[in-house]
């Protein structure tokens, strides 16, 4: 089966081309400027060029379904959508979280909490077995203070994602390790994908909406003086 996969939750726009569970192409770039509506049609194709088929041949889509950001939620989703609609291939949706933490499974950490920077002190985040993947709790929008993520003290912890800079300044956690560096993937999609694919877990392209987790919050203009 070959599968596109759309990941576009963070500030990394990232498209991958598997056959199965083989990675044939991934196409990404990590941006500030949140270049997905620039960057992911142009990366689609290249995804296809490198992998060597065309659109034709896809068998469904794949996309991170968030939380992350707003826009490039939208951005990622409605590409998801109009590559099913118009072949006519079924939709798969995956939690933006559980890309972050496939890399550091079974690494001899008991619990990896993956962070998407929510601005100000707050994360899109959950926690995960180290050794299984296998979620822990809610996906959540959580504040963080001093006092967060206490129940884990005296487990091994790993925090993953760009929201893990700001939990290092500020949470009692001594023994945690920190990795800002990670970003959702389309590569980590894949697995995840191929099993709703083989069960047939789809979504309803008409009326599939991107899990948000928290209205969008635009920016106020200031008014100005006469």
């Amino acid at each position: 089966m070959k599968i596109l996969h759309i990941e576009t939750s963070s500030k990394n726009c990232s498209v991958a081309i598997s056959d199965g569970e083989k990675l044939l192409c991934l196409c990404e770039e990590t941006s500030e400027n949140y270049k997905q509506s620039e960057n992911l049609h142009t990366f689609v194709k290249w995804a296809l060029e490198g992998a060597e088929i065309e659109l034709k041949d896809l068998d469904a889509v794949s996309v991170g379904m968030g939380p992350g950001s707003y826009t490039g939620l939208r951005i990622g989703v409605s590409a998801a959508k109009g590559f099913c609609f118009g072949l006519n291939i079924p939709l798969i949706a995956i939690n933006s979280l559980e890309t972050m933490i496939e890399p550091f499974l079974d690494q001899n950490s008991d619990f990896i909490i993956p962070m998407i920077d929510a601005r100000r002190m707050e994360v899109y985040t959950a926690v995960f077995d180290g050794k299984t993947g296998e979620p822990v709790t809610q996906t959540e929008a959580k504040i963080l203070d001093g006092d967060s993520f206490a129940d884990y003290s005296h487990n091994k912890v790993i925090f993953v994602g760009d929201g893990a800079a700001k939990a290092q300044e500020i949470l009692n956690l001594p023994d945690a390790v920190y990795n800002a560096s990670v970003y959702p993937s389309a590569k980590y999609l894949i697995k995840s994908a191929v099993q709703k694919f083989n069960v047939q877990q789809f979504e309803d392209v008409a009326y599939f909406e991107p899990f948000y987790l928290k209205e969008f919050q635009g920016v106020k203009k200031k008014k100005t003086e006469d």
